[in-house]
């Protein structure tokens, strides 16, 4: 067995593979792309009941590799990076204390729906800090989710409220708590990842918009695919370590092609005019703001990275347009035009191509997400 089933099975926190997650190739390439350049903004995934939606996240949080952080440090506090440090570890840092390292799997924080402010974002303990002049602060869960991933099952349930705390603290990295003239502030660099069902109410289009992608699911039609889904997860229940044996190399390798694309990131170049055509897209759909613009500049950086190359291409922003500006668009009620064929339409104006058959179908992400060029 390898290190990794072995790992996993010790610690009786068995996952389904990500390599092993048959269809869905929408959802994973938007997620995989969120953890090369987490700057993207997080995912918006929408779609039916039962098509394995927190199964994928879960996988994705799992294959991540270790990072290093800071020892007993609640903030997961990165010991190299000061924008990653809470407070107490930059001022150790900056009087010449070396603090301790050690290294831990990437965090994968669910949050309940029922949550309060105060569980999200902790809270200051007034008496203590009254009593002894100490800022005594209680972390909550954005301090957990630093430098990892946070999910929010049926985000569209969820307090607006919440849902804003949750995104500005996704936009700036940090988290500010303030309670009776006390201020604490602490990293909280995240994925957001936010899923529910269009059957139970959208999000409003202000919080969509903030969101840096939209995947859009659907339940498998194909028999022969949902016969190979049922299989798999029959095999997986039955034996998980084999099954994870069996994923193994596939596992290692989309790990190893995730830390690179990370590490070549900043050397990807997407030229002047392909930039100015996605901002031509952007203008002529009316999308309100530039954030539509700046995401997907950074999605077709991040999926160039993750296939080794170096120039962006029209097609790297022909996979990744309609993930990054379906959700921004305009909704007129009495309209039966899907938003994702509306995006792919405005592209092939714009940058003058014609759109593969099956585009409709796939939005654009028909490859395997896990297959080069």
């Amino acid at each position: 067995m390898s290190p990794t089933a072995q790992t996993s099975a010790m610690k009786g926190r068995v996952v389904f593979p990500f390599t092993a997650i048959v269809g869905q190739e929408e959802m994973k390439l938007a997620l995989i792309l969120n953890t090369i350049d987490p700057k993207i903004g997080g995912v918006m995934i929408m779609g039916d009941r039962g098509t394995g939606k927190s199964t994928t996240i879960r996988a994705l949080a799992d294959l991540l590799p270790e990072i290093a952080v800071v020892a007993n440090d609640p903030f997961n506090s990165d010991p190299q990076d000061p924008e990653l440090m809470s407070d107490g570890v930059r001022e150790q840092v900056e009087q010449g204390v070396d603090p301790e390292v050690t290294r831990a799997k990437v965090q994968m924080v669910d949050l309940p729906l029922g949550a309060t402010e105060d569980r999200v974002c902790g809270t200051i303990d007034i008496e203590k800090a009254l009593s002894e002049g100490v800022k005594a602060f209680e972390p909550g869960l954005l301090a957990k989710a630093n430098r990892g991933i946070l999910y929010v099952d049926e985000v569209n349930l969820l307090d607006d409220h919440l849902v804003d705390v949750l995104l500005d603290s996704a936009a700036s990295g940090w988290n500010t708590v303030e309670r009776e003239g006390i201020s604490i502030r602490h990293p909280a660099r995240f994925v957001l990842v936010g899923s529910g069902n269009p059957e139970e109410g959208e999000l409003r289009p202000q919080l969509l918009d903030r969101f840096g992608m939209h995947a859009e699911i659907h339940t498998v039609k194909e028999p022969a695919l949902r016969v190979q889904i049922v299989e798999q997860r029959s095999e997986f229940d039955q034996n998980p370590p084999s099954f994870l044996e069996k994923y193994h190399s596939e596992q290692e390798e989309l790990q190893k092609r995730i830390v690179t694309a990370q590490e070549n990131l900043s050397s990807v170049n997407l030229d002047y005019e392909l930039r100015v055509k996605i901002s031509e897209v952007c203008s002529e759909l009316d999308v309100d703001g530039l954030r539509g613009d700046i995401v997907t500049n950074r999605a077709a950086k991040a999926l160039t990275a993750f296939e080794a190359r170096k120039e962006v291409t029209v097609d790297d922003i022909r996979r990744v347009i309609t993930l990054c500006l379906r959700h921004r668009l305009r909704k007129d009620p009495l309209e039966s035009i899907d938003s994702g064929y509306k995006v792919e339409k405005a592209f092939a104006r714009v940058f003058g191509v014609e759109l593969p058959e099956d585009v409709n179908q796939s939005n654009g992400t028909s490859r395997k997400v896990g297959a080069r060029n």
